[in-house]
């Protein structure tokens, strides 16, 4: 919920999943999209003000894309978390 001065709580979804196929862990998946997207940005962010290397952030980028994949495969193609 935004407060007076429009600022999103982070735990806020940014928007609402609307889609024919709609399910609980398509809404849950679409959450964990939105906040992959976020923490890229922050990641990007952190890169360009010289606060971690490329390197640092391609290896974070690289490891939330891994949980994103497997919340993905586990959510929506009901496979359980790789090893």
């Amino acid at each position: 919920m935004s407060d007076q001065n429009g600022v999103r709580s982070p735990l806020e979804s940014h928007s609402g999943y609307r889609g024919s196929d709609w399910s609980p862990e398509r809404l849950m998946f679409h959450q964990n999209l939105e906040s992959f997207a976020e923490r890229v940005g922050l990641i990007v962010g952190l890169q360009s003000n010289g606060k971690i290397t490329q390197d640092q952030a391609y290896d974070q980028i690289r490891a939330i894309w891994k949980e994103l994949k497997d919340s993905k495969d586990s959510l929506l193609n009901g496979k359980g978390p790789r090893g």
